[in-house]
């Protein structure tokens, strides 16, 4: 098994390592301390050396962040993740609606505080710009300070050491030479000589490789300095690219000495560049320009290598898939658990001989388990599947593509309301799947389609409609999102998901979810419109469908989805599986 079902914290550990911070904090004068989740990568998922939050605080979920002060604890996070904060953490840690409530204002309203310490490594440029000057205007001063979690954390993790492997070609689309050389031009286009790369996923990209130094993400821990004549300064632990034979034009070197030799402006991304990199810069008269990553849209736009491996993983994923749910059909209500489903649902893709690992750690919530956005099963908290709904949200890592679907399945009998909450949930996902849309659309012009019959109940749900996805990369990439804050042009081979929901706390949860890749889409002459291809492929559950609630359009719609899953899927199938996948796609 991939995924594990240990419980990492639980919220007695959180008061002592508190008191031990408190008194660290006590000593070097400091009056609080932030505590990001992220480490100094930024990335989404963190390694165990580098999960500080989840330590301190005991929770787990992969965005929020902490101010300790001499006499708080505050926890910060958004909606998807209050109830899990509230379960996670000792009842002694405030838990804080964020971004409703600012971090500057929190701090304010502390008049005793007037010293904040961060490590430099763990924020970024745009963070601490925008939390310097309303702070300033406070009396209250930002101090970067080595990391004061790490000096008392006794039994602190080792760093991740896991070889980094070379990624073919074939199935990337490009050499590396070919990326380097794209995106030397694209610095020099800009005026640049060089740009620092913060982001692993970004350098694996750019470089081809992947790696393992991160859970479910198949990356490598290594920052750059990518030249405008398509060099590379790689700042990686020289035995995680002994077996990779890199390109003559890749130079294995520590970041800080790449910096020292730059002549001509460098480019940042403030909003995942690090402040000790700033600092650097800065130390080293280094002229700097803020701009995009820029391999972020590269790498979002996906080659037809991609998009074609892409097709393939989800094919073998769906068919991994209805065999999950003709299995679960199988099963008697209240004789099998949580753990026992994801137990099986991962072990029909390892039958696939291709899984190289889960693309995140399996959300199976049965009732009021459904109703955590992120749930994660342990053996504490696993339950008995009982009639009413099972949410299950899933994904595999393959060599050709990451995949990532969710499944609302009737386990037995569902709530009186299920049907029509579900139905509305469906209608955003399908006004999604069916938009046309012309160039410059952004994410959050269509993110309102997902949500609208939900709102006409008086309903909504607190995360986006959708995140971008890698090519066996990170299963959540920039920098395109269906969102109220994705503000990025939807452009041609873009993947994305397509997952709008609903959650009840202590009831149920709801959500669909199919990835979905942006191409071109027919349209009167002369005008050029955008839609999208959907790449996931399993059935939906048409016991909680309402018929009589779907326009014809929507129907047709679902139909035809069926019948394709029905056509791609079945020859993958044989015996009761075949049989099953069958009734699960009969037309409306």
């Amino acid at each position: 098994m991939f995924q594990s079902f240990d419980a990492a914290t639980t919220p007695d550990q959180g008061p002592p390592r508190l008191a031990a911070l408190r008194r660290h904090m006590e000593a070097d004068g400091l009056d609080a301390v932030l505590v990001p989740r992220a480490d100094r990568f930024q990335g989404e998922y963190v390694a165990p050396a580098d999960a500080r939050l989840e330590w301190l605080t005991g929770f787990t979920g992969s965005a929020g962040f902490a101010v300790v002060t001499t006499s708080d604890c505050a926890l910060f996070v958004d909606g998807r993740y209050t109830v899990q904060a509230r379960a996670q953490a000792d009842a002694e840690i405030d838990i804080v609606p964020w971004p409703k409530t600012k971090l500057h204002e929190w701090l304010a309203d502390r008049p005793s505080i007037r010293t904040v310490a961060y490590d430099p490594w763990l924020h970024t440029v745009s963070q601490i710009e925008t939390l310097a000057t309303p702070l300033e205007r406070k009396g209250v001063a930002l101090r970067a300070v080595p990391n004061p979690v790490d000096a008392v954390w006794p039994d602190r993790p080792a760093p991740p050491d896991a070889p980094a492997m070379p990624y073919p070609a074939e199935h990337a689309g490009a050499t590396g030479a070919e990326k380097r050389a794209r995106i030397a031009g694209i610095l020099r286009d800009a005026g640049h000589a060089a740009a620092v790369l913060t982001q692993p996923d970004s350098i694996c990209w750019l470089l081809n490789l992947r790696g393992g130094d991160v859970p479910r993400i198949p990356v490598v821990h290594a920052m750059a300095v990518i030249h405008d004549d398509g060099r590379v300064d790689l700042d990686v632990a020289p035995g995680k690219v002994a077996g990779v034979d890199l390109d003559a034009e890749v130079t294995v070197r520590p970041l800080g000495d790449a910096i020292a030799d730059i002549t001509g402006t460098v480019r940042i991304d403030p909003a995942t560049c690090p402040m000790r990199i700033k600092g650097l810069l800065d130390e080293a008269e280094i002229s700097v320009e803020a701009g995009d990553d820029p391999c972020a849209l590269p790498k979002a736009r996906k080659t037809p290598a991609e998009l074609d491996g892409a097709r393939a993983a989800h094919l073998r994923d769906g068919a991994a898939m209805c065999r999950f749910l003709a299995w679960l059909d199988r099963q008697a209500p209240g004789a099998f658990t949580e753990i026992d489903a994801v137990r099986a649902l991962e072990g029909f893709r390892r039958q696939t001989n291709a899984l190289r690992d889960i693309s995140f750690d399996t959300i199976a919530g049965s009732g009021p388990n459904g109703a955590i956005v992120h749930y994660r099963v342990t053996e504490g908290s696993d339950r008995a599947v009982s009639p009413g709904l099972l949410l299950v949200d899933s994904g595999g890592q393959y060599l050709d593509g990451t995949t990532d679907i969710t499944r609302t399945i009737a386990i037995g009998e569902p709530p009186e309301e299920a049907r029509a909450i579900f139905t509305s949930v469906l209608r955003g996902m399908i006004a999604v799947s069916r938009a046309r849309f012309p160039q410059g659309t952004a994410g959050r012009d269509l993110d309102p389609l997902a949500r609208q019959h939900l709102r006409a109940e008086g309903l909504d749900f607190d995360h986006g409609t959708g995140h971008g996805v890698g090519a066996y990369l990170s299963v959540h990439e920039g920098p395109a999102r269906i969102s109220r804050l994705g503000e990025v042009p939807l452009e041609p081979g873009m993947i994305l998901s397509n997952e709008p929901g609903y959650y009840r706390e202590g009831a149920f949860g709801i959500r669909i979810e199919n990835l979905i890749v942006v191409a071109p889409a027919e349209a009167e002459a002369g005008r050029e419109f955008m839609g999208f291809e959907t790449l996931t492929l399993a059935p939906i559950d048409l016991r909680l469908v309402d018929p009589g609630a779907l326009p014809r359009a929507e129907r047709a719609w679902l139909d035809a989805y069926h019948a394709r899953v029905a056509r791609e899927i079945a020859p993958l199938l044989d015996g009761p599986d075949a049989d099953w996948l069958a009734r699960a796609t009969r037309a409306l």
